[in-house]
Parts: structure tokens; sequence; C-alpha cells
């Protein structure tokens, strides 16, 4: 059985960090970046806190990116609107 990948088809900027994402299944998602961005210490991220360069966006070959690729997630993070992973902690 084989699956075919998940690419983002368009990307329309919705709001000051977030984007409607249509995905080449028809599948809809808004997804909002400012969480990610604002707890990033990385200066080369936090740098897309500024509007502008937030709305350099473009989707390129199914991806969502930024610049020469400087800022890009994995599509399906994008497709489940998963971002930020939670981190899983044990209790004994």
């Amino acid at each position: 059985m084989s699956h075919s990948p998940i690419n983002v088809v368009s990307a329309q900027h919705t709001g000051a960090y977030r984007l409607h994402l249509l995905f080449d299944d028809k599948t809809v998602q808004e997804v909002d970046f400012e969480p990610f961005l604002k707890r990033s210490h990385h200066p080369d991220l936090r740098a897309y806190l500024a509007p502008e360069r937030f709305a350099s966006f473009k989707v390129l070959y199914g991806d969502l990116v930024w610049g020469d690729y400087d800022l890009c997630f994995p599509v399906m993070d994008l497709y489940h609107n998963t971002l930020e992973h939670q981190e899983v902690t044990a209790t004994v």
C-alpha cells in the first residue's frame, strides 16, 4: 500500500503570526506560529517575530518556507497543527 506525501498547496497570512494553510488533500489548518517563535531562544528564529520578516513566507515544492529554508516546519506538524510537541514525563 502506497501513501502519497502531504504537501502544502497555499498559505495566506490571516493575522500577526497566523497562516491559513491548504493541503493537497483539501485539509485546511489555521496555524499560529507566535507561541513557537516566542519560546525560541535562537536569535535567527526570533528574528521572524518582525512582522515583515514573518510575512515573507512562500510555498515551495510543497513546503512552507521562509528565506532559503532558514525557517521550515515538517509538513505533518503543520498538517496536524502541532508545532510544539509536549514533553512527556513519566510519573512514578
